[in-house]
């Protein structure tokens, strides 16, 4: 089944390099951007968007898929592991940035800082 453009979860982004990100939400679509689930659990047509608006220029058309797709499980596997990855390196990063903020800031506001979860 190819992607369902028109489900609530179907998100298109490009980015100002052209570089365009097709997933769904849900994260239910392993094999992304080609292919959803023949019989996706969530599926729900979309009745509007956020901002109204639909258009070509919107979702650009989906490039060729691999001939490997559907018949290969180590792609689904490379980007599992691939995901692991990047949650595993998001707290580190995410202290680096809070502390690299907490440097910027002036002396008094360090001094007199809400505790964390205020």
């Amino acid at each position: 089944m190819p992607m369902r453009q028109d489900c609530k979860y179907f998100e298109s982004r490009t980015y100002p390099t052209g570089d365009t990100v097709r997933k769904c939400d849900l994260n239910l679509a392993p094999e992304a951007p080609w292919r959803c689930p023949e019989h996706c659990p969530k599926y729900t047509p979309r009745l509007a968007d956020v901002d109204w608006r639909h258009g070509s220029l919107v979702v650009p058309p989906t490039p060729d898929a691999p001939d490997s797709l559907g018949e290969d499980e180590s792609i689904a596997d490379l980007l599992g592991a691939a995901q692991d990855i990047v949650n595993a390196a998001a707290p580190d990063i995410l202290d680096e940035v809070e502390a690299e903020r907490t440097r910027s800031q002036p002396l008094w506001r360090r001094i007199f800082r809400r505790p964390r979860g205020d």
